[in-house]
């Protein structure tokens, strides 16, 4: 029987390094202004694919109408920019730019009718992140979206 050969770049992308405090299980809790005196829970999963050249991220909120997503994270080398692709069980599919900087992890994308901004932020020796969103419909005007909190599941 022939050997199954491994793809030579299915290996760790060093761009992402930083990326490797997100790897692991996450329980999140927070709320959103759609679905006030609410606190939503739900769960993250973020795990290296093709031997560390991607990451991958699954998300899900425990909540009628708060879709389930899965993002991919890589990265442009030379221009040294992150990316982040989104897709969910609504078919939306987003490109959002993405930096990583002193334990905050922020990723935002800039269109006409619907812009977003998150800002993330390390604590707890890296096992708490709080994040916080906005939304823009106009460009001009920002509003809250998604607060979550993650914890990481030991």
């Amino acid at each position: 029987m022939a050997k199954k050969s491994k793809h030579e770049a299915s290996i760790p992308n060093p761009a992402l390094k930083e990326f490797g405090l997100l790897v692991g299980k996450w329980k999140t809790v927070g709320t959103h202004p759609e679905v006030p005196n609410t606190i939503l829970q739900g769960h993250s999963t973020f795990k290296w694919i093709e031997g560390g050249a991607f990451l991958m991220w699954n998300s899900e909120i425990d909540y009628k109408g708060f879709p389930k997503g899965i993002a991919i994270f890589g990265s442009d080398d030379t221009a040294e920019e992150y990316f982040m692709l989104y897709f969910d069980e609504r078919k939306v599919s987003r490109k959002y730019d993405v930096s990583f900087q002193n334990n905050v992890f922020k990723w935002w994308r800039n269109a006409p009718k619907f812009s977003q901004r998150y800002t993330w932020t390390f604590a707890d020796d890296g096992n708490t992140i709080i994040g916080k969103g906005e939304l823009s419909k106009n460009g001009k005007t920002w509003e809250k979206d998604l607060d979550l909190t993650y914890t990481r599941i030991k």
